[in-house]
């Protein structure tokens, strides 16, 4: 598969379609947009081939196959699924057509495990074979930090430089450290994560500092995080399908459009899908006719500033997706106005009904799939909740919305324990660079 980036360049250099390799190691498109798929490959029979006894990672690796042929052998595949994915999400049925697609499943209780697992064995073997190196330099308070760490663990040659706020350092062992072995260099950065975010963005501004460092990027920016969230919805479906013969919904949170976007690209790739419910948003809401619409569309891609590397937004690329079929985006993605109020009350309704913790985006997504009963209320219609967090880490909230927690998940609270920071440094660019410097030293 090839990939173009979401803005039409005058220059047609600058349109020529790169490789997964390139996609990944140079995530930043010269002309400010973030790389797409160039075109859909029908994964049609694959998908039909796949049932529920097909564990996790062979879906992965014979996706991977099937979409990064012209690069990935076979064998290499497979490999880098087995290597990613040691862990899997779980489909949940709740009742006769409501099931919870759980992605917390992995080390450290975030959907974002799935795709930075993956990106960093690919990263990992794409290196191998050029005899190179990578760096990421990543803003976090937490979560994505311990994710990271994680999914470098055994890396040879990408790392990491984690970016704190004051008092937030957490998730991740001292093993996992440069000075000790590891693969991530953590700093507590003297300011708020604004600065750490503005911090990042200035060094990935700075050419230089790019091909100096080969540093590339974590998060969705990078099409090589959002990529294997396609295999999350193949392997629903795959526990589906003998199972449901109505239509199949997802509903999902708007706090996140790496999962709708992975999601339409699933279906691109020719996944049965009937379509994808979220609570609306000022980027995505809909029209008088309850259609879909975005907003912010009319404003030119040529009068917005560069693809952000500090703080993604996929929403560029679900515009590029609905540009291109807005006819069919408006029959496959519905939204809903969702008040805090909405959300509780759905949370309460999956607590009684099933005994099941929501954690807000997941009562959201649910609360957003009642008011569309227009199209959700259809006896055959089944309908899959994107569970993308662990429970526990919204504990608190949930306390209030119904009056308990729920269990504490021991592994967690360790992970997610503050730490005191053995690296700081000041809010400037210099001191950035200056760590930078001491983690490609390896120091």
């Amino acid at each position: 598969m090839k990939y173009v980036s979401t803005r039409g360049a005058k220059d047609p250099n600058l349109q020529k379609p790169v490789d997964f390799s390139h996609a990944l190691l140079n995530c930043l498109c010269a002309d400010g947009g973030v790389y797409v798929p160039a075109y859909a490959e029908d994964l049609r029979p694959w998908i039909m081939y796949m049932d529920e006894n097909t564990p996790f990672q062979s879906i992965a690796g014979a996706l991977t196959s099937a979409l990064i042929k012209e690069e990935f052998s076979p064998i290499i595949s497979e490999a880098i699924a087995n290597q990613a994915f040691p862990f899997s999400p779980e489909l949940k049925q709740l009742d006769n057509n409501l099931y919870v697609l759980e992605l917390f499943r992995g080390p450290t209780g975030i959907h974002k495990d799935f795709g930075l697992s993956y990106l960093a064995a690919c990263l990992e073997h794409i290196l191998l074979m050029k005899e190179s190196s990578a760096l990421i330099v990543a803003p976090t308070s937490g979560e994505t930090g311990a994710s990271i760490a994680h999914a470098l663990r055994g890396k040879n040659r990408v790392k990491a430089l984690l970016l704190y706020p004051e008092g937030s350092m957490r998730g991740f062992e001292d093993s996992d450290c440069v000075w000790n072995g590891g693969n991530v260099y953590p700093v507590e950065v003297k300011g708020a994560i604004a600065d750490c975010i503005d911090l990042s963005r200035r060094l990935y501004a700075d050419d230089d500092a790019v091909k100096r460092y080969g540093l590339t990027l974590a998060n969705t920016v990078n099409i090589g995080r959002l990529l294997p969230h396609t295999f999350l919805y193949m392997y629903a479906f795959s526990r589906l399908r003998k199972k449901v013969y109505g239509d199949i919904y997802y509903a999902m949170g708007s706090d996140n459009y790496g999962n709708l976007t992975a999601g339409l690209y699933a279906w691109k790739f020719s996944l049965p899908v009937k379509g994808f419910i979220l609570d609306s948003s000022a980027a995505l809401s809909c029209d008088v006719q309850g259609k879909c619409c975005m907003p912010d569309s009319i404003v030119p891609l040529a009068k917005r500033g560069s693809a952000d590397p500090g703080l993604p937004s996929n929403v560029e690329r679900l515009e590029e997706i609905f540009t291109a079929s807005a006819a069919v985006m408006k029959g496959l993605v519905y939204t809903a106005p969702v008040s805090e109020d909405d959300a509780a009350s759905a949370f309460r309704r999956l607590f009684k009904r099933y005994g099941y913790f929501a954690a807000p985006a997941a009562a959201r997504a649910y609360a957003a799939a009642l008011k569309r009963d227009d199209i959700t209320d259809a006896e055959d219609t089944n309908l899959v909740l994107i569970a993308a967090e662990e429970p526990c880490l919204h504990a608190d909230t949930m306390r209030l919305w119904c009056g308990e927690k729920p269990a504490k998940n021991e592994r967690l609270s360790a992970l997610y324990t503050k730490v005191q920071p053995a690296k700081k440094i000041e809010n400037d660019i210099r001191s950035l660079i200056k760590a930078a410097d001491e983690i490609c030293a390896g120091s």
